[in-house]
C-alpha cells in the first residue's frame, strides 16, 4: 500500500483551501443548508467508492465500505454558518449579507472533504468502514447531531471522532483533554406578573422591574451559594424585555438566559434553584411568574480510550511538543449527541496566527484563520483512520 499520511494530505491541500474559501463566500444558516449540502454531495459523488444519503434536508453521509470487516469509524464536520455580517475585507469574504463564516464550520468541512477524497481511493486496503458526517445545523438548539442520530445514521457507529478549529490556540497545535471538554447548554424564560400603574404612584402597583432586579442578583448567589467552588459553573442573564414608556410601571418583565456547567447533576439541579428564587422572591412582593427551562447540548465528554489513541496519533506524527493539554471550554457542541451511540473524541486545532492577522475569536465579524491548518488536519483524520480501520 502506497500510504504517507503527510504527502497525501500535501497533494489535496490546494483543494481544500478552495472548498474552504467557496464555503466562506457561499454560507447559510441553520437548517437552511440546501445549496451547501447539494455541494457537498455533488463533490462527494466525484470521487467514487461513496454510499451517500441525506437522513436530513439539509445534510449529507458517506459511507466508505471496505473490502474487509472490521470496525466503524465516524469523523463529524458541521456545515453551517452565523447570522453575523462579515467585517473581512478578503476575495472570499460572505456574498451573504448578515450570513457569516465565523466560526470555522468552513475549515471543518473542507477537511472531511479532503479526508473523504483520500480515503476514497483506499477501499480495497480499508478493514471496516470510515463513515463521513456532514452535519447542519450546529449552532442552533436543537441541533443537527440529534436530528441525524434520531435519523439512526450514527447506527452501528464503533467511534467518532471530530476537529474544531481554534483561534486561540497557534496554528497547527493540537487541544487535548481527557473527559468534559464542552458544557451542556441550556435556556431559562421567566416572565414576571406584577401590577403596572404611573410612575408616579409606585405604592399602587407590583412593580416587576423591581421584583426582576432582585431575581437578577439572587440568580448570581447559585454559582457561588450552592455549587462547590471547584466545579464550573455560569448563570447568565442575557435578555431583559419591560415597559413602553417612561412615566408608566409594566404589568410585567420578562428575562431570559443561559446556564453553562459540566456535571450532570448540577445540571438537573439548576431548573429547580432558578425556580425556588423566582418563586420566593415573587411571591415576597405580591406577583406571579412563568417559568420555562429548556434543554440543550449536553457536555462533550471524550471517551478515555479513544482520547488516547489520538493524543497516540498526534505525538507519533508531530511530537509532543506540538499537543496542548487544554481545560474545559464553556461554549457548547451538539458533538455530544453523537456521544450517545459511541465513544468519542473532540480535538481542538489551532488556527491562530498574531502575524498575520488571525486573531479574533470565534463569533466575531472579523474572525478567521490560518488555513496553513486545514493540511494538518487532514492528515490528523488519515492517520488516525489508519490506525483504525487500515491496521
Amino acid at each position: 500500500m502506497n500510504w504517507n499520511a503527510e504527502s497525501l494530505a500535501a497533494e489535496v491541500a490546494d483543494q481544500v483551501v478552495a472548498w474552504r474559501r467557496f464555503l466562506h463566500q457561499n454560507p447559510e444558516l441553520s437548517f437552511q443548508e440546501n445549496k451547501t449540502s447539494q455541494y457537498i454531495y455533488e463533490t462527494l459523488s466525484s470521487f467514487g467508492n461513496l454510499e451517500i444519503s441525506r437522513p436530513t434536508a439539509t445534510s449529507v453521509v458517506a459511507r466508505l465500505i471496505g473490502a474487509q470487516p472490521g470496525p466503524v469509524l465516524g469523523i463529524r464536520a458541521d456545515i453551517d454558518a452565523l447570522p453575523i455580517q462579515e467585517e473581512n475585507q478578503v476575495p472570499y469574504a460572505s456574498s451573504e449579507a448578515g450570513v457569516m463564516h465565523a466560526c470555522g464550520h468552513d475549515g471543518h468541512t473542507a477537511m472531511l472533504l479532503g479526508t473523504a477524497k483520500i480515503l476514497s481511493q483506499y477501499k480495497e486496503q480499508i478493514k471496516g468502514e470510515v463513515r463521513f458526517f456532514f452535519q447542519h445545523a450546529e449552532e442552533l438548539p436543537p441541533g443537527g447531531a440529534a436530528e441525524i442520530v434520531k435519523a439512526g445514521a450514527a447506527d452501528g457507529l464503533d467511534s467518532i471522532i471530530g476537529i474544531h478549529l481554534a483561534s486561540y490556540m497557534p496554528v497547527g497545535k493540537f487541544g487535548v483533554l481527557y473527559g468534559a471538554l464542552t458544557s451542556s447548554t441550556d435556556r431559562f424564560d421567566i416572565t414576571i406578573k406584577g401590577v403596572g400603574g404611573h410612575s408616579s404612584q409606585p405604592e399602587m402597583t407590583v412593580d416587576p422591574i423591581v421584583i426582576g432586579a432582585q431575581v437578577i442578583n439572587h440568580l448570581q448567589q447559585i454559582v457561588s451559594r450552592h455549587v462547590s467552588a471547584l466545579e464550573k459553573v455560569v448563570i447568565s442573564v442575557t435578555m431583559l424585555n419591560a415597559g413602553t414608556a417612561y412615566n408608566i410601571i409594566p404589568d410585567t418583565l420578562t428575562l431570559t438566559g443561559s446556564t453553562r456547567c459540566f456535571d450532570a447533576e448540577i445540571r438537573k439541579n439548576i431548573p429547580m434553584w432558578i425556580e425556588r428564587i423566582v418563586k420566593g422572591v415573587t411571591d415576597a412582593h405580591g406577583a406571579s411568574y412563568e417559568f420555562h427551562y429548556s434543554l440543550g447540548y449536553s457536555s462533550v465528554i471524550n471517551d478515555a480510550a479513544v482520547t488516547k489513541l489520538m493524543e497516540e496519533t498526534i505525538r507519533e506524527g508531530w511530537g509532543e511538543e506540538e499537543i496542548i493539554y487544554i481545560d474545559p471550554l464553556m461554549p457548547g457542541e451538539d458533538f455530544s449527541a453523537y456521544l450517545e451511540k459511541a465513544p468519542g473524541c473532540f480535538i481542538q486545532l489551532g488556527a491562530g496566527n498574531p502575524e498575520k492577522g488571525f486573531t479574533y475569536p470565534h463569533h466575531h465579524p472579523r474572525f478567521d484563520f490560518d488555513e496553513d491548518c486545514l493540511a494538518r488536519g487532514v492528515e490528523l483524520f488519515l492517520r488516525a483512520a489508519e490506525k483504525v480501520v487500515m491496521k
